[in-house]
């Protein structure tokens, strides 16, 4: 029990605390320790770690709920009511008819140190003559969402994250996908009893510029064209990801026309090279005209 964190007291609250108080609890005490308020004080540090420790599980009912039951061993719960489910053996476990047919099974809640030795059992090695033989279970992996702009995936990046009080320096392969996950093994959180570490998972939300459709590597954009051009033909300078570029667009266009500028696109995701920009022409029709502008498109159509 020497390792146990009491997270109410750590807040200040009781443990009929409300959603409220935990809330102005932790607002209060954060404010007192944040480290910007602090500057290379390594005990305000150490403190605002504990008390964001607390309040994560606190203003969780779900976790709160494992937390009052199980104690410092709350975040083994569902491995504790799973190994009384395969045991029913279970020292902890009474056997209670069910009307449905089979067996279920009740855990004391009588205190906090029967919980504490069978986790004991099961994750450090027992306790006396009659412990269990020590089991290792792997640690708990890690969901991580990263935001991305295509900025960010032109090429290979590397991107500093914290995973459970550690540094990780991850690299961000170019070209990845929005929704896309990618898995890193043992870098989730340690294991118990031996056991190895969880693996972290990170899936990236990568943001589309309004003006262009993404297609894996390909990019598709709409680009206006004024009457002229798309009559007579010519050049106009296009923007493209990786700097401006003079598209040639041939004379009578029509609307729909599509050019491709090849390996203006996204890099291909774990591959060489890149995809292909495709512009869908559209002509821009003028809004105003002179009076002479007027009198030539009077002339063209007489003459049609």
């Amino acid at each position: 029990m020497a390792n146990f964190i009491d997270y109410y007291k750590m807040l200040g609250l009781d443990k009929a605390a409300d959603a409220k108080a935990i809330k102005k609890a932790f607002r209060k005490l954060a404010r007192k320790y944040h480290p910007d308020v602090n500057p290379g004080d390594p005990e305000a540090e150490r403190k605002f770690k504990e008390i964001s420790e607390a309040n994560e599980v606190l203003s969780d009912p779900e976790k709160r709920k494992k937390y009052d039951k199980y104690g410092k061993d709350w975040e083994h719960a569902e491995a504790f009511e799973k190994a009384g489910q395969q045991a029913g053996n279970d020292p902890f476990a009474r056997r209670e008819s069910n009307p449905f047919g089979g067996e279920n099974y009740t855990y004391s809640t009588g205190g906090e140190g029967d919980f504490s030795d069978f986790f004991g059992q099961m994750f450090g090695g027992g306790s006396g003559s009659g412990g269990r033989q020590r089991r290792a279970f792997k640690g708990q992996d890690v969901n991580a969402t990263l935001a991305l702009t295509f900025t960010d995936i032109l090429e290979d990046t590397k991107q500093l994250l914290s995973v459970g009080g550690k540094q990780l320096r991850v690299t961000i392969p170019a070209g990845v996908q929005d929704g896309q996950t990618l898995r890193l093994r043992g870098q989730g959180l340690p294991g118990q009893g031996g056991g190895p570490a969880g693996d972290l998972y990170i899936s990236f939300k990568v943001a589309t510029p309004p003006t262009y459709e993404r297609r894996d590597a390909d990019l598709y954009k709409t680009q206006d064209v004024d009457l002229l051009t798309m009559v007579l033909g010519g050049k106009m300078v296009i923007t493209t990801l990786t700097g401006d570029v003079n598209v040639p667009i041939p004379k009578l266009s029509q609307n729909g026309k599509r050019i491709r500028l090849k390996g203006k696109g996204l890099p291909k995701y774990k591959n060489t090279g890149n995809g292909d920009l495709y512009l869908d022409l559209k002509v821009l029709l003028p809004t105003s005209l002179t009076e002479e502008e007027h009198k030539l498109f009077q002339q063209l159509r007489d003459d049609a």
